[in-house]
């Protein structure tokens, strides 16, 4: 029997060449969807064996879509596809449960392999992947304080480390300079007792500041 597959990705081409991959893999895709929102709707009516999620879509990125299927669903295979190797994507996708993260230029033969295993309910996580994280994912984490009060400002920086913006991209969509973002990041980890921007965004996720 065929696994069913729902795809999520906002590029059209790059559904094309998924469907294309698996053609003759005993692989159905049962849904294509553009938007996050709409990949959470599609995914809890239509139930598929796996999810392979895109990250950044419009109307809600696929990792915030993950956390929500995850509340709705936690035991739904959801595997990440990004173009982006970046370490804060794959903290908040391994602590939001997701099964496993794929770069989009895998081979079709780990493509194929990645959801066949995901539809048994395994994660196809990797060793140097875990180990990027590992500190970050570590339970308790002494020193991470849950509940600590930042301000509105502080907020919106957070959320965008967690959507893998630099120090840059940040400063320019706040209009404020580099070094007032650098200030603000080092002040945020400061007073959340972490070391670097992985894991804040795991502290994030913890804390619901993000999902």
């Amino acid at each position: 029997m065929s696994i069913r597959l729902l795809v999520a990705d906002d590029h059209p081409m790059v559904r094309a060449g998924i469907k294309k991959m698996i053609e003759g893999k005993d692989i159905k895709i049962i849904a294509e969807c553009a938007t996050g929102k709409e990949a959470v709707a599609q995914t809890l009516k239509r139930k598929p064996d796996v999810v392979l999620m895109d990250i950044r879509m419009p109307d809600g990125d696929g990792l915030n879509s993950l956390g929500r299927i995850k509340i709705e669903d936690p035991e739904m295979p959801v595997v990440m596809y990004s173009g982006f190797d970046n370490p804060t994507y794959i903290a908040r996708a391994v602590a939001l449960g997701a099964n496993g993260y794929l770069m989009k230029d895998c081979s079709a033969k780990d493509l194929i392999a990645a959801i066949k295993v995901a539809a048994t309910g395994e994660n196809i996580w990797t060793r140097t992947e875990l180990r990027r994280v590992t500190g970050a994912l570590a339970t308790p984490r002494p020193g991470v304080r849950l509940e600590v009060p930042l301000t509105q400002r502080e907020i919106q920086i957070v959320q965008l480390v967690c959507d893998g913006m630099s120090n840059k991209q940040i400063g320019d969509e706040l209009e404020i300079s580099y070094e007032t973002v650098k200030e603000h990041v080092q002040h945020i980890l400061r007073k959340i007792g972490v070391t670097d921007r992985t894991q804040a965004a795991v502290w994030a996720v913890r804390t619901k500041l993000v999902s």
